[in-house]
């Protein structure tokens, strides 16, 4: 995977986790401010959405990335470790 690849999907990543506080931040002033319930799910519905495509781009780029390596090392916890990790974030 070249360099520029994966700066390019870090900057992605980045981008949808700003997101995804920006989305958590109202959320809290919307508590903070006693709004109404279905505003703040809705907002909420918002931040977990943004969360999942954080989740997918770091999935799609970078497990790429990490399987390929810990194959090539025949680092068998790495490919354990991302295992679990898949199986928490599908969870």
């Amino acid at each position: 995977m070249s360099h520029q690849h994966s700066e390019e999907s870090k900057k992605a990543v980045v981008n949808r986790l700003s997101r995804a506080i920006g989305h958590l931040e109202s959320v809290k002033r919307m508590v903070e401010d006693d709004k109404d319930c279905s505003e703040v799910l809705i907002q909420l519905a918002a931040v977990r959405s943004a969360i999942t495509n954080t989740g997918k781009v770091i999935l799609k780029e970078h497990l790429n990335h990490c399987i390929v390596h810990a194959v090539e090392e025949g680092d068998q916890q790495a490919l354990n470790d991302l295992n679990d990790a898949i199986d928490k974030f599908m969870k």
